[in-house]
């Protein structure tokens, strides 16, 4: 018998099923009923939001995790290796586990056709079962009501943020988009909200439901200024906690404020030195992650970002100009096809000096041209180039060391960063990007 490589499982995954994205439940819960794939872990906490789903995952695994107990966190998409998906305490899955989980679940399926995402949840599911974990972090990969992590039963549910977002399959208002994140909520369980004005439809499926929901701005916020921040929130029993002069972070503080919550309900040790200290040693590569590369013997700064939306845009921009630059600030951006090109544009034209632009190595991508366009309307400095890789020598070559360099606006163009780094540059982690 020819026994499949990581490689080639992942090639099978992506022909399995007629379309790469076929929302709904019934197929993922027949194969997990066949698995035994019930609850992979004794406290689960599930993760959806248009923007901040990520780092929110890493926050909440940090701070469960450095009491000692065994977490298990499932995100998507994955920058550079599909391992990256599944990780049990920090560590990526290895191929041979990856391997063994799809086997499992090919074996169950039987006649039931699964998409790529839901072959790879499922197998995650079976690789969490069999780990002996305390708790388990799942990020949501579309939407929240129809999307496959949802077969499972969470004791938390937190939504990062409600913006538009996929709108084919969610809907092109926030009211649509609210509605399909709140389907993860579970009744009369907790629910945590980090957006400040939540639309209707999900305050009513919380009171439907009789969700205990927790909202940022009511039950718990954070309050920043140029030096720390501050946290309040309530405990298990509703009493009121905080935390006061907290370093300022790396990632987005708003979603460590959601992810304090969110700990604070679990009914775990609440020690302000080790939660500061679980929060400032998350990382998330390609979040607000900021670098220095040394470039043909010049050293420079360069920050990657994921952010491919119009409310990500928003964010990085206000992060931006918390942390202003002696030079400019030099951008390479590509972005896919279907993502909101003017609403990104419209967040970041005042932010950034000069534009480098390239196609991404996706046939969903906007074509150089495109992006270039559009600039240009915009009275932007712009420039075209035939990759990710070749934007960014030019940008390199033009930069100073008073400038920054800012590598955004999808998934694609930031693993196409990052093979850039392996491949050319010699790169150090700086300090974190704290502003």
């Amino acid at each position: 018998m020819t026994v499949r490589t990581l490689g080639d499982w992942l090639a099978y995954l992506e022909q399995l099923h007629p379309v790469a994205i076929d929302m709904g439940l019934e197929r993922s819960q027949k194969v997990a009923r066949a698995l035994g794939l019930t609850r992979p872990a004794p406290r689960v906490i599930t993760v959806t939001g248009t923007n901040g789903k990520g780092s929110t995952c890493a926050f909440v695994a940090s701070l469960i995790q450095a009491q000692g107990l065994k977490v298990g966190v499932y995100s998507s998409p994955h920058l550079l290796r599909y391992n990256e998906r599944v990780h049990v305490q920090g560590v990526e899955a290895t191929d041979d586990e990856l391997c063994a989980a799809f086997a499992a679940v090919e074996a169950a399926r039987g006649d039931v056709s699964l998409t790529y995402f839901e072959m790879g949840t499922l197998a995650a599911f079976w690789l969490f079962s069999r780990a002996a974990l305390d708790a388990v972090v799942l990020e949501i990969g579309l939407g929240g009501r129809l999307d496959t992590v949802n077969i499972i039963d969470a004791d938390l549910a937190l939504v990062t943020s409600i913006g538009v977002d996929h709108v084919d399959y969610l809907g092109d208002s926030r009211e649509s988009v609210a509605y399909e994140k709140a389907g993860i909520f579970r009744e009369g369980r907790p629910a945590l909200c980090g957006d400040l004005d939540p639309p209707a439809p999900l305050l009513d499926r919380a009171k439907e439901l009789n969700c205990p929901l927790l909202l940022r701005g009511r039950d718990f916020d954070l309050d920043v200024t140029d030096s720390v921040w501050h946290w309040r929130g309530r405990d298990a029993q509703g009493q009121s906690i905080e935390l006061r002069d907290l370093p300022l972070l790396d990632l987005p503080m708003e979603n460590a404020a959601l992810a304090l919550q969110a700990y604070a309900l679990l009914g775990l040790p609440w020690e302000p030195a080790q939660l500061i200290a679980a929060l400032r040693r998350t990382r998330m590569v390609g979040r607000l992650d900021r670098r220095q590369v040394n470039w043909q013997g010049k050293s420079l700064q360069l920050m990657l970002d994921v952010g491919h939306n119009q409310h990500a845009a928003h964010y990085l921009a206000q992060r931006l100009a918390a942390r202003p630059v002696i030079g400019r600030r030099l951008a390479v951006f590509g972005l896919l096809s279907d993502k909101d090109l003017p609403g990104v544009l419209s967040e970041l034209t005042d932010s950034i000096d000069e534009w480098a632009v390239a196609p991404l190595p996706t046939p969903r991508s906007y074509a150089a041209a495109d992006l270039h366009a559009a600039l240009q309307n915009l009275g932007a400095r712009v420039t075209s180039y035939p990759s990710i890789a070749l934007a960014l020598d030019a940008q390199c070559a033009n930069a100073t060391a008073d400038d920054e360099l800012l590598l955004f606006g999808s998934f694609y163009s930031v693993a196409e960063g990052l093979e850039w780094l392996a491949r050319y540059a010699k790169e150090e982690v700086a300090n974190g990007f704290a502003g």
